[in-house]
């Protein structure tokens, strides 16, 4: 049965903690230092209904890449660790999501084996707020490792990047949240194997 956990991730480059409940009500805390990932990891918790708090510092007078990146990590471990062995989750979850012109289409499998595909066309601008497509890709890779999931994630439209992240965001947490959904039929754990 799933729980709420907290992760700390430590490393010369960041200082980072993560609490989550996948069970709760949207509610939460985010500050990775990042604006930009800020709103968007605020969004992912409301439409997700995940309880989340982050707290994170980083060497952003570097680059936000290492920051980016270890929050993702810690994330999706923390995800990983509240859901134990997975017994009783609906495993998969879908969701297409608009955000005015975008259109963003993400698929989850917590399958226990780590893959991204990231599908994006090139937008009018390469960043927004300092937060690029290669940046939210970089950590939909991270946070899919670390929770062991398939994930499927395509923008099929959109030319303002603000409206493409959010897409993104609000898709990927709505098809989190439908494979972390309690399977009503069943306790078991979802797989043949007998193990995710």
């Amino acid at each position: 049965m799933a729980k709420k956990t907290c992760v700390k991730r430590k490393t010369r480059e960041t200082d980072i903690r993560v609490a989550v409940d996948p069970y709760g009500k949207g509610a939460g805390s985010i500050k990775t230092g990042i604006a930009f990932l800020d709103h968007m990891l605020v969004l992912f918790a409301r439409h997700g209904l995940f309880d989340m708090t982050i707290a994170a510092r980083g060497d952003l007078d570097v680059d936000i890449h290492h920051t980016n990146e270890d929050v993702a990590l810690t994330l999706g471990d923390a995800f990983s660790r509240a859901l134990g062995t997975r017994a009783g989750i609906k495993r998969f979850g879908e969701a297409t999501i608009p955000m005015d012109e975008a259109l963003a289409r993400a698929v989850v499998d917590i399958s226990g084996r780590p893959f991204l595909k990231f599908q994006a066309p090139k937008t009018k601008t390469e960043r927004a707020q300092g937060y690029s497509l290669s940046d939210a890709e970089h950590f939909m890779r991270a946070f899919a490792t670390k929770l062991g999931a398939s994930m499927h994630i395509d923008v099929l439209e959109g030319r303002d990047l603000h409206h493409v992240l959010e897409a993104v965001f609000k898709a990927t947490a709505k098809a989190l949240m439908r494979a972390v959904e309690r399977e009503p039929r069943s306790r078991a754990i979802p797989s043949t194997k007998g193990k995710l």
